[in-house]
C-alpha cells in the first residue's frame, strides 16, 4: 500500500468540513494510518512550503495556515498520492471540478481546504515532517477484501 500525507486546513477546520473531508476518503477506500489535530508554526511551514517563502504571497499563506490548528493524516492505499489528489480537485476552487474536495467545498485558490501530497516523493517527506513512526499504523481493516481484489491487496 502507497501513502500520502493530507492536511485539512485552517479553512477546513473554520467551516466545520473536517468530517465531510475525512468521510470522503474513508469511503472511497482509503485507510487512515495516522491522523491528529496540531498547530502550525513558522518553522514548519517554512520547510512545508519552501519552494514558496520567496514569493510576495508567503505571508498571507502563513496567516492563513495558522488560523487555526490543522488535521493532518497519513493515507493508505493502492495509488494513493494519486487518488487523492484526484480526489482533491485543482488547487484553485473555482477550477476544480464539482465532485471533488475542492469544487464542493470551496472557491478559493488559497483557502481551498485541503493539502495533499503530489508525488509519493513528497509524501514520504511530508510523512516523515508531520508525524513520528510510533504515531503510524499499519494495518488492513476488515473491509479490505470489499476494497481491493486479492491480487491488489
Amino acid at each position: 500500500m502507497d501513502r500520502t500525507l493530507v492536511i485539512l486546513k485552517p479553512s477546513a477546520i473554520a467551516r466545520e468540513l473536517a468530517g465531510a473531508v475525512i468521510s470522503r476518503f474513508e469511503r472511497r477506500g482509503l485507510i487512515i494510518q495516522g491522523l491528529k489535530m496540531i498547530s502550525l508554526d513558522d518553522e514548519i511551514l517554512n520547510e512545508h512550503y519552501a519552494h514558496l517563502v520567496g514569493k510576495p504571497f508567503f505571508p498571507s499563506i502563513l496567516r492563513s495556515m495558522k488560523a487555526t490548528p490543522v488535521v493532518v493524516m497519513v493515507l493508505a492505499g493502492r495509488d494513493a498520492v494519486n487518488v487523492v489528489r484526484k480526489m482533491t480537485g485543482a488547487t484553485n476552487g473555482r477550477a476544480a471540478e464539482l465532485g471533488t474536495i475542492r469544487g464542493d467545498f470551496c472557491v478559493s485558490n488559497q483557502e481551498n481546504i485541503v493539502h495533499a501530497s503530489d508525488s509519493p516523493e513528497s509524501a514520504s517527506a511530508e510523512i516523515k515532517r508531520f508525524f513520528r513512526p510510533e504515531e503510524l499504523f499499519d494495518y488492513q481493516p476488515a473491509k479490505i477484501r470489499t476494497i481491493y481484489a486479492d491480487d491488489e491487496v
